[in-house]
């Protein structure tokens, strides 16, 4: 009988484990599965807290939903009539100490038509005629290598790229946007570019499916995201979880692999897979031929803190979502999520919770990081009355921080990526690294990494 031992149990994992059994049972196959967490529960950055009527995720808040990995997922699991999708309506970018519409027709705040750049109240009416050099100025030296800041600001203008698109963009990936790849980011940009001459051609011509994509884009379930978790650890019953152990070590031995844990006990294994961030993987290994390149992956931190309200959320701007804050504000946040109104599931008596995001990215985060919750619940209450002008006392308060544990991926990911997989593959065969770390952030992208690498497992060590 062979063993397959995953270690960590987030996403990724649980994703590589119910592939996994998938599979076994499938095709009858005679192996063992087991999965090692460090904390009492699973889940890793997905986590659901409830108080008080309100339901807070303190980690990722939602899935996007028109994808294969998921619907698949979610279909095999008979998650269907848990499902609920968010709600849609203007997000805003706060700039100047003001809410800002972003254009309804934008992707990422990036213009898919002439109107759409001229309805824009962020851009002066010398910014937009800089963007329309777009139209003329032909793609000569950018690849998808490139850094997509500077291809966005060549060819659309400095004040577009600012004010209104490295918001929007530096929320989702959370980096320097000329410290990112184009790959890593839209790469689908370059190819309208050079297809047909400019981007904002190329989205236009292309807007139906962003269109068709903007409602209902983002999935959650009623009871929140750790349902998704729960039903998974719930169908891996026939597998074995271990949970409140950590791995000290990955050893190679006689063709196979030595699991030692914390607990004392060690795991002989056949494959294992590390479904941790980089950075406990490199621990567990303690190979100095891979510490190069590990050395060479990054992380950001972030501090969310959640504030639920005995106030009405219909306090808020009248069909809004949430807002991003741009460089020139008084605020401290990077963004703020109005979560009442975006998940209504997540407050039974439509009070108003608000999700507040701090990022290490931001110049406020250094004199922040070391805050007491205290400190940043004040931090946050201050946020919230400069801009949206509510004042209050919260009844629910929820503070997270993710220190170091957020992917930052940057122009030499992919080469890092390259040169670690190719060693571990010569070093330690049947040993595979997986996760946000190195093949995509996101849950969806977790998911369809976790079912590769069920895959590769099955197809290198079953004969």
């Amino acid at each position: 009988m062979k063993k397959i031992v995953v270690i960590g149990g987030g996403i990724t994992g649980l994703s590589t484990m119910h592939y996994l059994q998938k599979l076994k049972n499938e095709q009858s196959l005679d192996i063992e599965l087991v999965l090692v967490e460090a904390n009492e529960y699973l889940g890793g950055k997905i986590h659901t807290m409830k108080e008080n009527n309100f339901i807070m995720e303190v980690g990722a808040d939602s899935i996007v939903a028109r994808n294969e990995a998921i619907t698949n997922l979610i279909e095999e699991l008979n998650l269907e009539d848990e499902k609920v999708y968010n709600s849609t309506g203007i997000s805003y970018i706060y700039t100047n100490n003001e809410l800002h519409a972003i254009p309804a027709d934008t992707v990422f705040g990036i213009p898919t038509s002439i109107e759409s750049l001229n309805s824009s109240t962020l851009i002066s009416d010398a910014g937009k005629k800089e963007a329309l050099k777009d139209l003329e100025l032909p793609n000569e030296s950018f690849t998808k290598e490139s850094s997509v800041g500077s291809f966005l600001e060549y060819f659309l203008g400095k004040e577009l790229v600012e004010k209104q698109i490295v918001p929007v963009l530096s929320g989702v990936y959370s980096g320097d946007l000329n410290k990112l790849s184009i790959a890593t980011t839209l790469p689908y940009l370059i190819d309208y570019k050079n297809k047909y001459g400019s981007i904002i051609r190329g989205l236009e011509e292309n807007r139906a499916q962003f269109q068709a994509a903007a409602n209902k884009k983002f999935i959650s379930f009623q009871n929140g995201l750790s349902t998704l978790i729960d039903r998974l650890e719930e169908v891996l019953s026939e597998s074995t979880i271990i949970k409140g152990v950590a791995t000290k070590k990955v050893e190679k031995k006689d063709g196979r692999y030595s699991v030692l844990l914390t607990n004392g006990e060690t795991i002989e294994a056949d494959s294992v897979v590390l479904a941790t961030p980089h950075n406990v993987a490199q621990l567990i290994l303690q190979d100095e031929q891979l510490d190069t390149d590990f050395n060479r992956l990054n992380n950001s931190s972030l501090i969310s803190v959640y504030l639920g309200f005995d106030i009405p959320d219909n306090q808020l701007p009248a069909e809004g979502t949430g807002f991003i804050v741009s460089e020139n504000s008084d605020v401290k946040c990077n963004a703020c999520t109005w979560t009442s109104r975006k998940w209504t599931h997540t407050s039974i008596n439509n009070q108003l919770l608000v999700r507040m995001f701090y990022k290490s990215s931001s110049p406020a985060f250094d004199s922040m990081k070391n805050m007491s919750e205290e400190e940043l619940v004040e931090v946050a209450l201050q946020d919230i009355k400069m801009s949206l002008k509510l004042t209050g006392k919260p009844e629910v308060i929820e503070v997270t921080k993710w220190n170091d544990q957020m992917p930052n991926y940057h122009l030499a990911h992919g080469d890092a990526i390259y040169s670690l997989s190719a060693k571990m593959a010569d070093e330690m065969p049947n040993v595979m690294l997986a996760g946000c770390s190195y093949y995509g952030v996101g849950i969806v992208a977790c998911i369809k990494n976790g079912r590769e690498t069920a895959e590769n497992i099955i197809n290198s060590i079953v004969v």
